[in-house]
């Protein structure tokens, strides 16, 4: 099992890239804005460097992601929302992303606070099943 503290793992049964375009897809159309999408694979090659697939989704929303800055303006560092799509040494491919309690626990957030993106792994899970 993947590690890495304070992070959730789900396995896909999809390649990286089309592990990160299914997750785009339903994050638009729930409205859901993605910032980025970088593929840190592709620019290690362009240094002669080889690293496994290795792609990180950057998304969000300001109504989601605001009150949470407000109540805690570092929070800034961690938002937007990430998802790391990744394969490891086996061929398994991940989906990771900061697990909302944890997210919670180091800006001392609330429950009422982090409402607004504690659904995160529904999401996530629902775009790659």
């Amino acid at each position: 099992m993947p590690s890495g503290k304070g992070l959730i793992h789900l396995p896909s049964k999809f390649p990286v890239g089309e592990t990160l375009d299914r997750l785009t897809k339903s994050l638009e159309a729930k409205g859901i804005k993605i910032f980025a999408r970088v593929n840190h694979s592709d620019e290690a090659e362009h240094v002669g460097l080889t690293m496994r697939p290795t792609e990180v989704l950057i998304f969000g929303n300001p109504k989601g992601g605001t009150p949470v800055m407000l109540a805690a303006p570092t929070a800034a560092i961690d938002l937007p929302l990430k998802a790391l799509a990744w394969q490891d040494a086996d061929g398994k491919v991940w989906l990771s992303y900061n697990d909302p309690q944890y997210f919670k626990d180091r800006y001392s957030l609330t429950d009422d606070q982090i409402k607004t993106i504690a659904g995160i792994g529904t999401l996530l899970e629902q775009a790659i099943a």
